[in-house]
C-alpha cells in the first residue's frame, strides 16, 4: 500500500492535512517524518505550477510513495492580488506574519469594504508512483479586515475576514475552517482524485 507523503514541513498544515484525509485509508507523512530534506526551487509563475515542481522533485526522492505538494497564498484584487504566489516570501520568508499582516491592513487605508475583496488559494498537486500527475485548487472567498482577530490558524487567517461567518478565519474552530478553506476544498478534490486510482 502506498504511502502518501506531503512535501512540508509545515506542522500546522500536517494537522489539516490529516485531518481532511482522514478516510483515504494510508498513512500520511510529512517529508521530514519520511526522512526527505530537500531545498526546491520555486520558479513557476502559479499557484498549479509551484506545486508541481515539489510534488514531481520529491516523487522522484520517493518513487514508490503517493507525493502530495501544495502551493497556496493570498490574492488580494486591490493590491493587483498581491501577495499572491509570494504570499510566504512576501517581506522576507523571516518577516513575523504580524508584520506582513499590519503591512497588508496599512496598504488599504481607507478602502471601503467593497474594495478589500480577497481570496485564499490553494493548488494541490499530486506525483504518483506511475509517473502520472494531478492537479486540484480550492478557494475561498472573502475580505480583508481592518484588524487581525483571533487565535486559530496561521499565516494571514487573523486578517481574512468570511462574511458567512462574520469572523477571520483565525476565529474559526479547526473543523469549520477545514469546511470552508481553499486547503479543505483543494484536499477533498484531491482525495476524490486518490480514490479514483
Amino acid at each position: 500500500m502506498s504511502r502518501i507523503i506531503f512535501a512540508t514541513g509545515n506542522e500546522n498544515k500536517m494537522k489539516e492535512i490529516r485531518m481532511i484525509l482522514s478516510d483515504v485509508g494510508m498513512e500520511i507523512l510529512s517529508m521530514k517524518e519520511a526522512g526527505v530534506t530537500a531545498d526546491i526551487v520555486e520558479d513557476g509563475t502559479t499557484f498549479e505550477e509551484n506545486a508541481l515542481i515539489k510534488a514531481t522533485a520529491i516523487g522522484k526522492l520517493l518513487p514508490d510513495d503517493i507525493v502530495l505538494a501544495d502551493d497556496s497564498g493570498l490574492e488580494i484584487d486591490y493590491l493587483n492580488k498581491e501577495p499572491g504566489i509570494y504570499s510566504a516570501r512576501y517581506m522576507g520568508e523571516d518577516t513575523s506574519y504580524d508584520i506582513k499582516n499590519k503591512n497588508l491592513i496599512d496598504r488599504l487605508e481607507g478602502v471601503p469594504k467593497e474594495g478589500r475583496t480577497a481570496r485564499f488559494v490553494c493548488a494541490i498537486a499530486a506525483a504518483l508512483p506511475d509517473g502520472s500527475t494531478r492537479v486540484t485548487r480550492g478557494t475561498i472567498e472573502g475580505y480583508i479586515g481592518w484588524e487581525p482577530a483571533g487565535e486559530n490558524g496561521f499565516g494571514y487567517d487573523p486578517i481574512f475576514y468570511v462574511d458567512a461567518y462574520g469572523c477571520s478565519t483565525a476565529q474559526l474552530s479547526p473543523e469549520e475552517k477545514n469546511n470552508v478553506s481553499h486547503r479543505g476544498n483543494a484536499l477533498r478534490a484531491m482525495r476524490e482524485e486518490l480514490k479514483a486510482l
